[in-house]
Order: structure tokens, then C-alpha cells, then sequence
């Protein structure tokens, strides 16, 4: 993949005025107030596994609108608890799928909790088992312009508040030390880690690798490529529907997200990222609020960013916060 964005000394002050609605603060308080005063309890229950020094729970938290959301939570067997805690988002199209998939943070010393992205996880990896009961209008083939015509309407909305319940469920845990949570996820995942930032006070970190979901108007038409591309088959049919659909999309740009969050951050970016242009990522970054933030940059790396390399940076940024 040759360079197709902005050279580095250009993203590292790429500041681009993004669309910002005015009652966005109103909207994402009254979401999630509304979410928490639903209800619902947290199911916790042992799960089998051929793990010896690693314990597997099934969770089952309420999200938007006090919906059911599956999870999986791994501790260390024998572990002197509270731990610290990082919750998990999964990337797009994928599941929360087997506990043995994920222990890397568990085997570290903390407890891991990876919540389930509603209706997806039959894309790749092994599977999700959450329903999306909320049905839309007219939409592409995929999640990105599901209800996209009312922001209220929205799927990330929902998904973004489920993300919020998911931090609320883990600081309810017992073994869980509740001033010590944080967050990370890739791409979709990643987005989804930038929301929770911005929404959710009191975390000890955020981060976010290759995050998606960032300076939407930039995205569509920069990148060939899904999931961005839904958004440019529906307009392809829905001529003239630009300005209903970014101001939806502007309630849910991790730029406003960054704009909010105040935890240590620790981004990563391909400067290579056909998927996740580079510079809607550093868009987010730049604005987001925290003083205390960098970013790994993957100089010759597409989406697959650092992986394992990056969540050696990820341990060496969260231990002993």
C-alpha cells in the first residue's frame, strides 16, 4: 500500500474542524442516565475451561435500554483481589468468541472483562452471542447505516452505550478494584474504547489502537474500502441525504469523543491504514483532552497496526497506573 495521506510533520498538528451538534452533551447524558435507570442485574456465572491458572466467567450485564450483553471475564486463579481491571471492545464484524482467545491481560495480573458487540461476531473469529433487538429503517448491508437517519435511532448509539454498562458492571465486582479500570480495543474496537473515554469519568486509561469511527467526513470518500464504504453505497441510493446522515454520524465522531476524554491514552496508527486513514486518527488524537497521552506510530503498517508488539506498549503504559 503506497502513502495516501498527509506526511507525518502534518498529522502530528492536523486539528480539522469536525462537526460538532450543539446538544451533543445533553444527548449522551440523557442516553446513558436513561440506560443506568433501566435497570438490570449483573450475572456472573462459572464458565468450563481447560485454563489451570486462569478463571473463566460467562457475564451478562444490562445495556442500552437495560438490554442483556454477554461478556467474558478472565482473572488469575489464587490472585489477591481487588485487581485492576482493562475492559476489551472487539473489532467490526467480530464476537466476544472463546475465553481462551483473550487471556493475555488475565495471565498479566488483571482481571479482563470482553464484552460482546451487539448483533455482530458472525464475520470472522468464533462468534458473538448478543441480540441487536432494536430494529432501523433503510439501511446498506452492515452496522454503519443502521438507523442513520435519527441519531436517537442510531446502532453505535446503542453500542456505545453498552460500552459505558460494561465499565459500570466491572466496577461492581467484587474482585475488581473499581478506581482502577481501563479500556482499550482495536479499530472498531478501538472507536468503541475512544466513546467509553469520552463518556465515562474516572478511568485510569484509554487505549485505543487503529481506532475507526473517527472525522467521519474525512473517512468517506478518502477510503475504498469497508466498513466506510456502507456510508457511500447508502448515499450512492439516498441522493441527497449527506447533511441528515453526517449530522448523525457527527454524535458518534470519536473526535467529539476525544474531545471529552480526560484518562491517559495511549493511541497506535498505520501510516500505511487503507481502512483507517491515518489521519483520522490523529484528528482524534490531537483533540483528544488529556495531557497525558501519546501514540505508537507504525510507519510501514496498514490496519494490522502493532499487534503484538503493540500490546507490549499497551503493558508497559498501564502497569502501575
Amino acid at each position: 500500500m503506497p502513502r495516501f495521506d498527509l506526511p507525518l510533520p502534518e498529522l502530528t498538528s492536523f486539528r480539522p474542524d469536525v462537526r460538532e451538534p450543539a446538544d451533543f452533551d445533553d444527548f449522551w447524558a440523557t442516553t446513558i442516565a436513561e440506560a443506568r435507570a433501566a435497570g438490570g442485574s449483573v450475572d456472573v456465572v462459572p464458565a468450563a475451561s481447560p485454563l489451570t491458572a486462569i478463571d473463566v466467567f460467562d457475564v451478562t450485564f444490562p445495556g442500552f435500554a437495560g438490554d442483556p450483553i454477554k461478556a467474558w471475564l478472565t482473572v488469575p486463579r489464587g490472585a489477591e483481589t481487588p485487581l485492576p481491571a482493562v475492559v476489551e471492545y472487539v473489532g467490526y464484524g467480530g464476537g466476544r468468541g472463546l475465553p481462551i482467545e483473550r487471556i493475555v491481560w488475565a495471565a498479566s495480573g488483571y482481571a479482563h472483562l470482553v464484552m460482546d458487540t451487539r448483533g455482530q461476531g458472525a464475520m470472522w473469529g468464533s462468534g458473538g452471542h448478543t441480540a441487536d433487538p432494536h430494529g432501523t429503517g433503510s439501511s446498506a448491508k452492515g452496522f454503519m447505516t443502521r438507523g442513520i437517519d435519527d441519531p436517537h435511532d442510531y446502532y453505535y448509539r446503542r453500542v456505545f452505550t453498552d460500552a459505558v454498562r460494561a465499565v459500570d458492571a466491572v466496577r461492581g465486582l467484587e474482585c475488581v478494584d473499581a478506581t482502577r479500570v481501563a479500556v482499550c480495543g482495536g479499530s472498531q474496537g478501538g472507536g468503541i474504547a475512544l466513546a467509553t473515554a469520552g463518556l465515562c469519568e474516572g478511568l485510569v486509561a484509554a487505549m485505543p489502537d487503529v481506532p475507526f469511527l473517527c472525522h467521519f467526513e474525512r473517512a468517506v470518500g478518502m477510503t475504498g474500502n469497508d466498513p466506510y464504504q456502507e456510508i457511500v453505497r447508502y448515499l450512492s441510493v439516498h441522493r441527497g441525504a449527506e447533511e441528515r446522515v453526517f449530522e448523525t454520524l457527527s454524535y458518534f465522531d470519536g473526535v467529539n469523543m476525544a474531545a471529552r476524554a480526560t484518562a491517559p491514552a495511549l493511541f497506535s496508527v498505520g501510516l500505511l491504514d487503507p481502512i483507517c486513514p491515518p489521519s483520522t486518527v490523529y484528528a482524534a488524537f490531537n483533540r483528544y483532552a488529556a495531557a497525558d497521552k501519546e501514540i505508537e506510530v507504525y510507519a510501514h503498517n496498514e490496519h494490522e497496526g502493532g499487534q503484538a508488539v503493540q500490546w507490549m506498549a499497551r503493558a508497559r503504559f498501564l502497569g502501575g497506573r
